[in-house]
């Protein structure tokens, strides 16, 4: 491998990264770990000298370095929230612990800044496994590839970045190498592994004219590759810029916390002057006042709540990463579990996207076989899908070859086979009632017979519907531009009750609309340019991954990059998953808040105790959501 993650550029969104965002580097150095890890060993030195008694000046010293070490970047960061008229809570354990200080209460103002650099790391590293696993789903494309300079068929090459590679270019792929660009054999045949992009377990054939992929790995063969995108619109720049969307947004959750922490924070602030001034007004001592302050403070501040909502929703991003769902937000994170009824496209969803030949109906003295292989002897010759189709099913066959082949645009072809004039025209309108594609074949001129064509269903659409009906309480729609014949076989093979047939793009928004209209949440399953209205108008859009137009994939919230069925109702119960661990974190934490405050303000809550059940509830809330890391409805 010869480009990382770590350190390939990338092109994404029209811009060129000199290297990937920090968050995507695997491994990278968290300044937060280094300064925890020094903050702590100051402490744990400054502590056994106090014990022992040593000179003053020496723990003193110690225990102001581990102040500095463990404290000056979350002060940096409040002050810098100050000037933006917020008040964040980390400036609050920070005045907290010098207050504490200041009235010599030095180690445990200390220990306030040791477990609470201890838990911005834990925070760090949340953040940063998060990354991790689902950067390890990205294959990318090598850093250098090589150039053909000239004539695509020259044998001068040069070395250059794939990030440089320009629409038109031709590259040449040696055995073993990773393709460094999206775009089309020219020349050679080799067997190439896509396992890491589409998910594929075998390798495919790929020779002239088939479309490659950047980031697979070619086989024995040599292969030259015409580029076909620029890096800024390859698979996977667009898989990178998703994973960047996802970690780089917050669930409407989180800002509604944030928007609460802002008065909450202020909240505390007013009732610590209060814990403070109005016992000293009634008498009490001025240290035991502030001490009884300083531990409210520390108490009250929502830190933990804070904590409750990104650990669960990141790490389930990243958990669905690895089964090969893309979710683009935390916020599409929160709202798939919301998900009251599933809309399916169904040409390239529910079905392969691929025709296959169901049957062959003689209409004449010739047989099926005849027929079919009167038909493959033209289609030998098209590229249409159709024609691929017949051909395929005619494999076993001896089939003629044909001559004076000729395409009859908008009805079919035509073609000499031996003395016969054979012509496979398409007619929808003769046969739009009927289920799958007729085309009809004919024999200098006369009809001998029809092939019937159908989309094949994928193996586990109906186990998927299945187990939707019971996830959705039934409520499971087909949304196609096919005839309703067709829509409704697919539909009973599926069992889907509910069809909405020959659908323009715009109707199929139009529909979705309706299907919202009383509150309920849509989950809008597609894959073609004509789904894209349909999925953005839905509250939850996600598209199919593997052969998705652009637009679908643009457009969706989440893509299914293998065309894996069964990850919709999964993706589905890891969101509900998620949500019950926000929910547990919430209460874990409003828990540690409401008993810690009673404690201080009715009894006497030591300093340190204090310290740790405040710090100790952020660092179980942030252990509770990295859980979902490895738990998973795919489990």
């Amino acid at each position: 491998m010869t480009g990382t993650l770590t350190d390939a550029p990338i092109r994404t969104g029209g811009r060129v990264l000199a290297k990937p965002p920090s968050i995507f580097r695997t491994g990278a150095r968290l300044p937060e770990v280094r300064w925890a890890a020094l903050a702590l060993l100051l402490f744990l030195i400054a502590w056994p000298l106090q014990l022992a008694g040593a000179p003053d000046w020496t723990w003193w010293g110690l225990y102001l370095a581990c102040y500095l070490a463990g404290g000056w970047e979350p002060a940096w960061a409040g002050i810098q929230a100050l000037r933006e008229k917020t008040l964040d809570v980390d400036l609050l354990m920070i005045v907290a612990a010098i207050a504490a200080a200041s009235i010599g209460q030095v180690f445990d103002g200390a220990l306030l800044i040791v477990i609470f650099a201890t838990s911005g790391a834990l925070e760090a590293l949340v953040t940063q496994r998060t990354a991790d696993s689902v950067s390890s789903l990205l294959t990318l494309a090598p850093e250098t590839a090589t150039r053909v300079v000239g004539d695509p068929g020259s044998d001068e090459f040069e070395t250059v970045d794939t990030a440089d590679l320009a629409v038109g270019d031709v590259i040449l792929v040696r055995p073993g190498e990773r393709i460094g660009a999206d775009g089309d054999v020219i020349e050679g045949v080799s067997d190439v592994d896509q396992a890491a992009m589409t998910g594929e377990s075998v390798p495919v054939r790929r020779g002239p004219g088939d479309a490659v992929l950047s980031g697979t790995v070619n086989g024995t063969g040599a292969l030259r590759v015409r580029v076909g995108k620029p890096a800024s619109e390859s698979v996977i720049a667009r898989v990178v810029q998703l994973v960047e969307n996802a970690s780089a947004t917050k669930a409407k959750t989180q800002l509604f916390i944030e928007k609460v922490e802002q008065r909450y924070s202020l909240g505390v602030v007013v009732a610590t002057l209060v814990v403070f001034f109005l016992p000293l007004a009634l008498g009490e001592d001025f240290q035991a006042a502030l001490l009884r302050a300083i531990t409210f403070m520390i108490v009250a501040s929502p830190c933990a709540v804070v904590l409750s909502t990104m650990p669960p929703l990141l790490a389930s991003i990243a958990n669905a990463g690895r089964h090969g769902v893309l979710v683009k937000s935390a916020t599409v994170m929160e709202q798939i579990g919301r998900t009251q009824l599933v809309a399916f496209d169904k040409t390239g969803t529910l079905t392969e996207g691929a025709p296959l030949v169901r049957s062959v109906e003689p209409t004449g003295a010739r047989d099926a076989d005849e027929i079919l292989r009167f038909a493959a002897a033209v289609e030998q010759q098209s590229e249409h899908p159709l024609g691929r189709a017949i051909v395929r099913a005619a494999a076993d066959l001896d089939v003629p070859s044909a001559r004076d082949f000729r395409a009859i645009p908008g009805a079919g072809v035509e073609g000499w086979v031996g003395d016969h004039l054979v012509r496979v025209l398409q007619d929808a309108e003769e046969h739009a009632d009927r289920v799958g594609t007729v085309v009809t074949v004919t024999v200098d001129g006369d009809p001998a017979g029809t092939i019937v064509l159908e989309d094949a269903l994928r193996q586990n659409a109906a186990s998927v519907v299945e187990c939707l009906s019971h996830v959705t309480s039934g409520r499971v729609h087909l949304l196609t531009g096919d005839n309703d014949a067709t829509a409704r076989a697919v539909a009973a093979q599926t069992g889907i009750e509910q069809v909405h047939a020959r659908l323009l793009p715009e109707a199929k928004a139009d529909v979705v609309r309706q299907l919202e209209a009383d509150g309920t949440a849509v989950m809008v399953v597609g894959d073609g340019v004509n789904d894209a209205p349909a999925l953005a108008t839905a509250t939850i859009g996600v598209a199919m991954g593997r052969h998705g137009s652009d637009l679908a994939l643009d457009t969706a919230d989440a893509v299914i990059i293998r065309d894996d069925l069964s990850a919709i109702p999964n993706i589905i119960t890891l969101s509900r998953r998620a949500r019950r661990f926000v929910i547990a974190n919430l209460i874990i934490a409003g828990a540690f808040i409401t008993t810690l405050v009673l404690w201080d303000l009715i009894g006497t809550l030591p300093l340190p105790l204090a310290v740790a059940g405040h710090e100790g509830s952020t660092v179980i809330v942030a252990l509770n959501g990295l859980r979902l890391l490895r738990r998973s409805a795919w489990d």
